[in-house]
């Protein structure tokens, strides 16, 4: 089960990091942000290099997830930030809920699931251990 979603979740960010660097104002058009100035189309290219290196590194980890529990939690706090400043930025009323709504719903999900896969992989451990 784990994998399954370690490879969901890689393949989300394998898209995102796809459609930051190939088609940044496309996508946030779509999910309904702002125009950028040009000079952001910079950081957004970092920012896709990121997802691309994430995304693909997932799917290393969905083979032998025991082996990777460090890059698995690391994914959960990058949620965990990602809901922290969706939350805050729509409690300011800097973002409306409209558009803050579905990505904090994601970094929920994925949250809780990756999680449950490590609160699962640790059950295991012991087990084994014993």
């Amino acid at each position: 089960m784990l994998g399954s979603v370690l490879r969901l979740v890689g393949s989300i960010q394998l898209v995102l990091g796809l459609l930051y660097l190939l088609g940044p104002d496309w996508l946030l058009q779509a999910m309904g942000h702002s125009a950028v100035a040009q000079d952001i189309h910079y950081p957004l290219g970092m920012l896709a290099a990121r997802f691309l290196a994430y995304g693909a590194g997932l799917w290393v980890v969905a083979r032998q997830p025991q082996a990777h529990r460090f890059w698995i939690g690391n994914m959960i706090v990058i949620q965990l930030i990602d809901l922290a400043v969706g939350l805050a930025y729509t409690v300011q009323g800097i973002l409306p809920l409209s558009l803050s709504g579905f990505p904090m719903a994601n970094a929920l999900w994925i949250s809780l699931a990756l999680g449950a896969g490590l609160h699962q992989l640790a059950g295991q451990r012991i087990k084994s251990a014993n």
